[in-house]
């Protein structure tokens, strides 16, 4: 018989360690049958994730570890654990580290799902995929991120 749940394990599921952060995918598409994705993000001291907006998908972030500071719609916070964000869809929004913090970890749950399969798709291209703008923006469209820019000064 199917299970019809799933259990993950710490520092299970499918992961992707790059430079700037660790993503584990506790949550699929295939999970849901594509309404969310839940993912747990393990910040890196370099951590910065630059301006961008989703057309068509929202994104919540829930603070476990350390301060994120985040810039969305114009306006920048310091998200500290236990804070929870809710970004809905073609809102412009950016963050990083706050200053002073060497890492955190954050819960992000996309909606509907995608974002899983997104990361999928980068852990197969090579440093030449990377570099080829007309491949990156088609991966980008295809997985509805607008990029506007990087973060924004705090000014």
């Amino acid at each position: 018989m199917t299970k019809r749940y799933s259990f993950v394990a710490p520092m299970g599921g499918p992961n992707y360690d790059w430079s700037a952060d660790h993503t584990y995918v506790k949550v699929s598409a295939e999970d849901t049958g594509g309404q969310y994705t839940l993912m747990e993000d393990n910040l890196k001291s370099q951590f910065a994730l630059g301006l961008h907006l989703h057309r068509y998908h929202a994104e919540t972030f829930y603070i476990l570890e350390g301060d994120v500071d985040f810039y969305i719609d114009g306006d920048w916070m310091t998200a500290t654990p236990g804070s929870c964000i809710h970004v809905p869809p073609g809102v412009p929004h950016a963050c990083t580290l706050a200053d002073g913090c060497e890492g955190g970890r954050m819960l992000m749950i996309y909606q509907p799902s995608g974002f899983d399969q997104y990361l999928a798709e980068l852990a197969q291209m090579t440093e030449a995929d990377f570099a080829d703008t007309a491949k990156m923006d088609a991966l980008n469209d295809k997985y509805d991120i607008v990029n506007l820019g990087p973060v924004p000064d705090r000014g």
